[in-house]
């Protein structure tokens, strides 16, 4: 195959790719048969080169190669510029002599730590964590997406979205069948919208827009919106908007159908058991639709709530997989062993956060130089060393530096300053007493945050004359004290950005959004009329720039008003075995479907 660099189109550019750490590579865009588009970035990591295709316009063409998502690996490539002519080839269907990617291979157990044990499989009336990691192995979604949040083909092959933001069209893929051999239609779209629209937490508001659903034929869907819904297309995927066989849920209590914990779906894996306090056993669907796919012949996730044990079966090789499953102090020792990987990778359809909220009934808290001195009382950079083991990525935004599309990279926190802390809480009126405190404040902390952040925060707080007192509670309990009793004062939160500030961000300031009872909204109860009108703006606005603009302005007033203290992201650890490939292609991390997950030896 013969050409030069410039004739594909070839652009170097700096940027992270989908594995950990960031890294240089190159852009490539060509023109494929049939017109067809193809966009792919090449990167360098850890000596493999890795390419994945971006292919996207204003309707997906489904056509584009391999799946619409193709990762190759070739290891310790000497050419950069050879493999990307290569990797070109492929896409054009043009194959130079001798090329060849490394085959996926079938067969092999994935055992796989979840934590913590999920309420519920799929995550239908529930967005909690071990939910939206089983969940999408069994029951697919519309589509997946790339680490730049483009959408990829799953269920649906096609999507237009009309240029008034009014109408979305999905064509949906044929010959789909749900595990039990009925065929997969549009009915079973609609009927999953307009439930996810009713029963999920975040669904509610996704798809508040939608007046009707169309299904003009048993595989177009048309979605009608009373006004636009700019973050609907990344709402689809699998952990965040299942789509459900409507023949097995229609005319039954939602909530309670026994089917949300022995789901039926169309995924690469069939639920097969779910022993509580022990484990989740899934196997191989042979009748998957996108085959030879899925590899495995089976996964068992296990429930280990001992981090100690946790640690210990994925040292000996027991477990293979686990996200977030070790404690921070144990990374460089993992890093050190033969047989694991370490990676450290935000997955951007999640978007770790963790942040630290008032409750704005409690009286000091009402006063923005009390929250002021409460921000310069911790030390950020400290903290970040001390409690995340310096892995993870502050940011004093509530939208995170991972989200490049609407962080405002211009807001810092408020300086590390405990004289200025002290005066600031002298003037609001809350001096020492004769014992050198000011006043008590309870502390309140999400379980999947670390209870040394927790103490971190209080010991913060005594150095100004703010004694705290920590609340240490198992995560159900968290949740009805913090959102349904309000029994806190200041709490730490682990609510994560996700795929758009909308969905993710909005749910914390939007003063409409408290509600007694509702976990993960606006539990601080704070009300700023100009939060409310640029976060209404920018989830009805069609355009990009404006709602960037609108973005970067929320975010300025809420720091200028100390709404909350923002931490960052906090460390995404995975540890995985050697033998484990592409467990976490996409922008969901191991919220995917595994379906090209593999062992590349026995």
């Amino acid at each position: 195959m013969g050409g030069k660099a410039e004739d594909f189109g070839l652009k170097k550019q700096g940027g992270a790719g989908p594995k950990m750490g960031g890294g240089e590579g190159i852009r490539l865009e060509s023109s494929a048969p049939q017109n067809q588009s193809v966009h792919m970035d090449i990167q360098v990591f850890a000596n493999e080169l890795i390419i994945f295709d971006l292919s996207q316009s204003g309707s997906y063409n489904a056509r584009s190669f391999f799946n619409n998502f193709s990762v190759f690996m070739f290891q310790n490539h000497k050419n950069l510029l050879s493999g990307a002519v290569l990797a070109l080839g492929l896409a054009l269907g043009v194959l130079p002599a001798g090329a060849l990617a490394q085959p996926q291979k079938h067969g092999g157990t994935l055992h796989w730590i979840v934590t913590p044990e999920p309420a519920s499989f799929i995550p239908l009336t529930t967005t909690a964590g071990g939910s939206t990691e089983l969940g999408p192995k069994v029951v697919e979604g519309l589509l997946t997406y790339d680490f730049k949040l483009q959408p990829i083909a799953q269920l649906a092959t096609a999507w237009e979205v009309s240029p008034d933001g009014l109408q979305y069209t999905f064509t949906l893929r044929q010959g789909v069948q749900w595990h039990d051999g009925k065929p997969f239609t549009a009915a079973d779209v609609a009927y999953s919208i307009q439930t996810l629209k009713t029963v999920h937490p975040r669904g509610r508001v996704t798809f508040a827009n939608i007046s009707q659903i169309e299904t003009p034929n048993a595989h177009t869907v048309r979605l009608i919106l009373s006004k636009p819904a700019p973050y609907l297309l990344a709402a689809l995927a699998a952990a965040e908007s299942p789509i459900v066989p409507k023949h097995l849920y229609e005319g039954k209590d939602v909530a309670s159908n026994e089917l949300n914990n022995a789901p039926i779906g169309t995924g690469p894996f069939v639920f097969k058991e779910w022993v509580r306090g022990s484990h989740v056993r899934l196997e191989r669907n042979p009748n998957y639709w996108d085959k030879p796919k899925p590899y495995l012949d089976a996964i068992v996730a296990r429930f280990i709530p001992e981090a100690a044990s946790r640690a210990a079966a994925l040292e000996s090789g027991e477990i293979q997989l686990a996200n977030k499953a070790i404690p921070l102090s144990d990374v460089e020792r993992f890093r050190k062993l033969p047989n694991v990987l370490v990676e450290i990778t935000p997955w951007p359809y999640v978007g770790d956060h963790q942040q630290i909220y008032f409750n704005f009934e409690f009286a000091p808290f009402k006063k923005r130089e009390v929250r002021q001195a409460v921000a310069q009382s911790i030390n950020i950079a400290a903290f970040a060393k001390t409690i995340w083991f310096g892995h993870g990525v502050i940011s004093a935004s509530p939208i995170g530096k991972a989200e490049v599309r609407y962080h405002n990279d211009a807001i810092r926190h408020y300086p590390y300053d405990v004289k200025a802390a002290e005066a600031l809480l002298d003037k609001a009126g809350y001096p020492r007493a004769a014992d050198g405190t000011r006043f008590k404040v309870r502390i309140l902390y999400n379980p999947f945050q670390d209870r040394r952040a927790a103490d971190f925060l209080r010991q913060s707080l005594q150095r100004v004359g703010i004694a705290g007192e920590i609340e240490a509670l198992d995560f159900a309990t968290y949740v009805t004290r913090v959102y349904t009793d309000r029994a806190f004062d200041i709490v730490l939160e682990n609510l994560t950005n996700l795929f758009d500030p909308t969905v993710g961000v909005q749910r914390v300031f939007w003063s409409k959004n408290f509600k007694i009872g509702l976990p993960f909204s606006n539990a601080p109860h704070y009300v700023n009329a100009e939060v409310d009108r640029l976060l209404e703006g920018a989830a009805a606005e069609p355009d990009e720039a404006r709602r960037r603009n609108l973005f970067l302005r929320f975010q300025q007033v809420l720091h200028d008003d100390v709404a909350s203290i923002e931490l960052g992201a906090n460390p995404n650890v995975t540890v995985v075995d050697r033998r484990l490939k592409d467990y976490a292609l996409t922008a969901e991390g191991t919220r995917g479907s595994f379906a090209n997950t593999y062992f590349d030896k026995p």
